[in-house]
């Protein structure tokens, strides 16, 4: 049989709650790694457009925010 408790508690750099093993805690570190700062838009487009945006994006093996990203950055370099 195993242990499957948990705590939750608040992280001491940015006070998110996070699900935290009964011994131990939230890891100075730990986690995935920021690419930059997360803001949520939403955008209106063409029924053609959001077609071919999702075409690219099971192309590519993308995520939406990840084929958006690209051509922003595209754009902007």
């Amino acid at each position: 049989m195993t242990n499957n408790k948990v705590k939750i508690g608040v992280s001491n750099k940015q006070g998110q709650l996070g699900f935290m093993p009964l011994r131990g805690g939230l890891r100075e570190g730990a986690g995935r790694k920021s690419i930059g700062v997360t803001k949520k838009v939403s955008i209106t487009l063409a029924e053609e457009m959001w077609e071919k945006l999702e075409e690219q994006r099971v192309q590519d093996q993308l995520s939406r925010s990840e084929v958006l990203r690209n051509i922003i950055e595209k754009h902007y370099s």
